[in-house]
């Protein structure tokens, strides 16, 4: 480099790991946005908001 300012070093993307399984939100949510996701005798409710994000509730 001309100013000898190091580079920094490029961003390594994470490598997919093929042993988790994946799902679109949207493919697990009704119309309406929302799941209920059940582990053990425990519910849950999965809901997208209007923001795109992910809320999971007791």
């Amino acid at each position: 480099m001309p100013d000898g300012t190091p580079l920094s070093p490029a961003p390594r993307e994470p490598a997919p790991c093929p042993a988790l399984p994946e799902w679109r939100a949207e493919s697990l949510t009704g119309p309406d946005g929302r799941a209920v996701i059940r582990l053990g005798s425990q519910s849950y409710v999965l809901r997208i908001t209007r923001a795109g994000k992910l809320i999971l509730t007791k």
